[in-house]
């Protein structure tokens, strides 16, 4: 039998049902994401992958997003 994935959710999120967020799920080998609005759509990537596009964030490489 496989285990169902744990999901988790950013602490900035609040602990309302309402609060829609990104959602992220280790498995082995692998990262999942989903909406939390959509849990249906899964989308399947690497450790290395979402390491990366963290770093990305924290050094602002996206602040630019946010004046647009």
């Amino acid at each position: 039998m496989t285990a169902l994935p744990i999901w988790q959710k950013s602490s900035f999120s609040g602990p309302d049902d309402d609060n829609n967020c990104v959602e992220l799920a280790p498995v082995p080998g692998a990262v999942l994401l989903r909406e939390s609005d959509a849990p249906g759509v899964v989308l399947t990537t690497t450790p290395a992958a979402v390491g990366a596009f963290l770093a990305s964030l924290k050094a602002g490489a996206f602040d630019d997003l946010l004046r647009a």
